[in-house]
């Protein structure tokens, strides 16, 4: 399985990017996943439901399964801490092409979404595992291939030939 990341500032377009770049990959007959970092906590279950209930009763983990999907939502409990990227991906089903937005510290390689008007500095120059930057304007000092935000089909090529895919 190979893996990729798209990396950035909050409010950078990385998950917008990722949208469109997810079709633009299986279209070519690629199977893709994703790893999603969230910085605060987040819930894909919602009060009133069983599973949450399960979930508040104390359960560590709830399994949730219908004909069309299933989730497993397993709690950190008593300072339980949070799984590093190696452990989440050995939970990961294996397919053809792992995206991973965020976990900007990991060593695989990645694009840079960066945008001027987010106001942060660019990452590329001071992190070798960024091998692109996807941006909506002109980036300047920019130490490695860019590419227009708006282009996935030309972001999936360059990952699809960057992971050997081709």
């Amino acid at each position: 399985m190979k893996i990729f990341g798209l990396t950035g500032w909050s409010g950078s377009g990385k998950t917008s990017l990722l949208v469109r770049l997810i079709p633009a990959l299986t279209s070519r007959g690629l199977r893709v996943s994703t790893v999603k970092h969230a910085h605060k906590g987040f819930d894909i279950d919602h009060p009133g439901k069983d599973s949450h209930n399960h979930r508040l009763a104390g359960a560590t983990e709830v399994l949730v399964s219908s004909p069309l999907r299933w989730a497993l939502m397993h709690e950190l409990r008593d300072g339980e801490p949070e799984l590093t990227l190696d452990q989440l991906l050995t939970r990961v089903a294996p397919v053809d092409l792992l995206l991973i937005e965020g976990f900007k510290r990991e060593p695989h390689e990645k694009i840079e979404v960066w945008r001027a008007e987010v106001g942060k500095s660019l990452i590329a120059p001071n992190d070798p595992t960024i091998v692109a930057v996807a941006s909506d304007g002109p980036v300047p000092g920019c130490p490695v291939p860019l590419f227009d935000l708006n282009d996935a089909e030309a972001v999936a090529a360059f990952v699809v030939e960057r992971c050997g895919l081709g």
